[in-house]
């Protein structure tokens, strides 16, 4: 290095370093700050110097610190501490977000004597993320289309088969995923159209059994089975001027699928065990997730029928080939949740966001809002972190909230603590418990070890 002596020149580095720097002495006492430190905080240099570390009140420190040790930290038991996100306190008693690493310091003996702190403030990140979220939340606004959001062309392309099908009166077939939105569609055809002042009849066909399904549908006159003690209206007489939306409609019976092919071609129904013929004027919309083209071709559905009930077909895309549209839908549902909550979340984190675009979302919409619930009662910040998602979102990082650890804890306390809960949740299989906590099979093994952890009394019993 050309005899450049770095002992003599360390203090003008940590000068210039962004991030703050605060050194301790083994009591917890404060020997050294950086100026960035200082000014994140709002204390003079000097002020800091020969205060204990506690007076920055650390969310995180206050539940690292050993019960009955002054401010000695569990970082000396442990060796370091990760990066992780906390807050610190300034002087005006306001508080800072920011990130911290911790590690102890040596002497050339090995002797510990003292410890190091960086501290990288993140209030300007979460400022752009909540900035970024208030845009996007003004966007989703504006190109929600009858309560469903989108801005991909893919999902553009939807709207405007939607808004063509409400003007029209032929029969529309909505084909896609589960979870796609198609209840949501064949409502919003019904709102756009002109039979949006009569009644919206929704019939799931593969929740009854066939003479069930005949039942409801068409209805029944008394004595028409055992348990008809009087005449029943059926779907589609109460949907009389209106839509009637038959989901699943790629499971229906082909007796059913015959007497449904009456309806659209002649405008009539017959109760079941009767035979007179009633007039119904009814626009039919059906939906489903199999793909029932398929289906026709293979005999397993009736082909005129399908012929009948696919003449304005509609397919919604998976959540997984419109992924751009999922920040908008986050908003959505964290905006419904913020209303219903009194929790302090404000928005999601970038990490988190990046962690919804990469998963696939098998169960799309539907899915992406149950992700969503989940996130709101595992999260205690202010912002969603990967953490707060289910894991199989996340990728299976996992960690226990600080709000919900108990003050006075150690580290190995916490640890502790959370595989009991992990191996009584996953009811004392260890490859469970490692995957809810995130961790290796071998290394739950080694911690029941570590921890003296009695399976059959902790657990089973």
């Amino acid at each position: 290095m050309n005899g450049l002596d770095l002992n003599s020149h360390w203090k003008t580095v940590v000068s210039t370093i962004q991030d703050g720097l605060m050194i301790v002495d083994q009591t917890g006492t404060i020997r050294f700050v950086n100026p960035a430190l200082a000014k994140m905080t709002d204390y003079a240099p000097d002020e800091l110097t020969g205060m204990p570390c506690s007076s920055l009140n650390c969310d995180v420190c206050e539940i690292a610190r050993a019960p009955g040790r002054g401010s000695w930290c569990v970082l000396f038991q442990e060796g370091a501490i990760p990066p992780h996100r906390c807050t610190l306190r300034r002087k005006d008693g306001t508080m800072v977000p920011v990130l911290k690493n911790a590690a102890l310091l040596r002497d050339a003996e090995g002797t510990v004597i003292g410890a190091v702190e960086t501290l990288t403030d993140l209030t300007e990140l979460n400022r752009r993320d909540l900035q970024i979220q208030s845009f996007t939340r003004e966007l989703a606004d504006q190109k929600g289309f009858q309560g469903i959001l989108g801005v991909s062309v893919r999902m553009q392309k939807v709207f405007d088969l939607l808004a063509n099908a409400a003007s029209s009166d032929a029969p529309v077939l909505i084909l896609g995923e589960s979870g796609t939105g198609k209840e949501l569609a064949a409502r919003a055809i019904h709102r756009l159209g002109p039979r949006r002042d009569k009644p919206f009849i929704k019939v799931n066909c593969a929740a009854l059994n066939e003479a069930l399904l005949e039942s409801e549908l068409f209805g029944h006159v008394r004595g028409a089975f055992t348990g008809a003690y009087r005449d029943r209206e059926g779907r589609f007489e109460a949907a009389h001027g209106g839509d009637i939306f038959l989901d699943e409609v790629g499971d229906l019976p082909f007796s059913t699928q015959v007497k449904l092919l009456r309806v659209l071609e002649e405008k009539t129904i017959e109760k079941v065990g009767d035979q007179r013929l009633i007039r119904v004027d009814v626009r039919i919309v059906s939906a489903t997730n199999r793909e029932v083209a398929q289906l026709a071709a293979e005999g397993k559905i009736r082909q005129d029928f399908f012929y009948r009930i696919n003449v304005i077909p509609i397919r919604l895309p998976p959540l997984r080939k419109r992924i751009e549209d999922i920040p908008i839908l986050a908003e959505h549902f964290l905006e419904r949740l913020r209303k219903k909550s009194r929790k302090p979340v404000q928005g999601i984190s970038s990490a988190a966001l990046g962690c919804l675009m990469d998963y696939s979302w098998p169960g799309n919409v539907r899915e992406l809002k149950s992700a969503f619930e989940y996130a709101f009662i595992s999260c205690h910040q202010t912002l969603i972190q990967p953490e707060h998602l289910p894991s199989e979102i996340s990728g299976g990082k996992r960690k226990a909230s600080p709000s919900t650890t108990p003050k006075g804890s150690t580290l190995n306390d916490q640890k502790r603590q959370r595989l009991l809960e992990a191996l009584q949740t996953a009811g004392g299989n260890q490859s469970e418990a490692a995957r809810i906590l995130g961790i290796s099979r071998v290394t739950v093994w080694n911690r029941i070890k570590k921890y003296g952890i009695d399976l059959e009394k902790k657990v089973s019993g």
